[in-house]
This record gives structure tokens, C-alpha cells and sequence, in this order.
């Protein structure tokens, strides 16, 4: 019998995540059952729950494809001691939203969606919470040493609290994901420009390779 790589596992375990990401944003997360996920998938019961033994664990890992995009644009932002400003920074993961999470890396699947729907089952279920709270606070952190960082230039006032504005930060990125989702249409562009009217100089490469319409 040949043997199964780490390569075809791991690409396996991809398209049963690209199936349940396209089943949530459609049907929601208890709209779907696993029979849903199953046939979406296109394998047998068993190789699914070989990768997941339910549903929440797919729940789970489809939210943390959201989660490690976000990591890795800070990562990207902050290397080599950058110093971006509280715009840009907003800016820039506004442009990694559409681009990484919107337009891929599921085709087909807006990942933002399924976001949303994390923090909506977070409040009925603890441990979703749990890691939903885990998850917000890091990314609240990495917001925090943009602020921190802006604030040693010279750019902040010396009593600014970074953990505070690191807060409000990405209470704008979540405002700006919400909006677009329930209250559209929303210009991406135009917001960006809002958030630098509030809080500074805006990246305008950002700006302008973002859509007219955050669709």
C-alpha cells in the first residue's frame, strides 16, 4: 500500500476546510451538519473524521485561517523595526482583508463571513469564547506594539496608553469587517481616508489598491 505523505494529508485536510468554509458562509454554523460538510467535501465520512471528529473542531479551524492571516500581515508590517503609524497600520490590514480573506485563500469563500459568525457563537458557547478572547487579545497586542512603537518616534503623546489605542485600533478593523457585511455598501477607500482624518496620515498605496466598493 503506498505510503500517505505529509503533502497529500496536508492538502486533504485543506479541501475539507475550503468545503466547511463554503458551507458556513452559506448555511451558518448551525445550519450545517456534518452530512452537509461530507458531501460538500466530495470524501467518505470516514477520511473527514479522520482530519475532524465534529463539527466545532471545523469551526474552529476555519476561524483560525482568519486569525493566521492576521498574525502574518503583522508580522509583515512590524519586521525589521517598522514604525508604521496607526492608519497605515489600519490601512494595510483593511487591504490584507480584501485581498487575503475576501479573495482568497478559498476561492469562492469570503472568510470574513465566517469571522463574524466566531464572535456571534462566542457568546452562547465557552469554548469558542475561550478562543475567540485568546485570539482578540493577541491581535489587540500586536495593534498595541504598533501604538507603542509610534508612540517611542515621537507620534504619540508620552501619557497615551499603547494597550488602550491598541484597543480602539482594532475596534476599527472589526467595525470596518461588520459594516461591510450587514450595513453595505461601504467604500474601503473612503474609510481609510475616515481613519486618517482620525487618527493621522493614511498609506495611500494602500488606498489606492483597494476596491471602489468593499462588495
Amino acid at each position: 500500500m503506498p505510503r500517505v505523505t505529509d503533502e497529500h494529508r496536508a492538502g486533504r485536510r485543506a479541501a475539507i476546510l475550503a468545503a466547511a468554509a463554503r458551507i458556513f458562509a452559506v448555511k451558518g454554523f448551525h445550519g450545517a451538519s456534518m452530512a452537509d460538510l461530507i458531501t460538500e467535501s466530495g470524501l467518505s465520512a470516514g477520511a473527514v473524521y479522520s482530519y475532524f471528529r465534529s463539527k466545532e473542531e471545523l469551526i474552529a479551524a476555519v476561524a483560525d485561517l482568519a486569525h493566521a492571516t492576521a498574525d502574518e500581515v503583522f508580522r509583515e508590517m512590524l519586521a525589521d523595526g517598522a514604525t508604521p503609524s496607526p492608519a497605515d497600520a489600519v490601512a494595510m490590514m483593511i487591504r490584507a482583508i480584501h485581498e487575503r480573506l475576501v479573495d482568497g485563500p478559498l476561492p469562492g469563500v469570503d472568510v470574513t463571513r465566517i469571522g463574524v459568525q466566531v464572535w456571534a457563537e462566542a457568546l452562547r458557547n465557552p469554548e469558542v469564547h475561550d478562543r475567540a478572547r485568546k485570539v482578540l487579545t493577541r491581535l489587540r497586542g500586536h495593534c498595541a506594539e504598533v501604538a507603542r512603537r509610534w508612540q517611542a518616534a515621537g507620534n504619540l503623546p508620552p501619557g497615551a496608553d499603547p494597550e488602550q489605542t491598541g484597543a480602539a485600533m482594532l475596534s476599527l478593523l472589526q467595525g470596518y469587517v461588520v459594516q461591510r457585511l450587514l450595513a453595505p455598501p461601504i467604500d474601503a477607500a473612503a474609510y481609510i481616508e475616515g481613519v486618517g482624518h482620525l487618527l493621522g496620515s493614511g498609506d495611500r498605496s494602500a488606498v489606492a489598491s483597494l476596491p471602489t466598493r468593499g462588495a
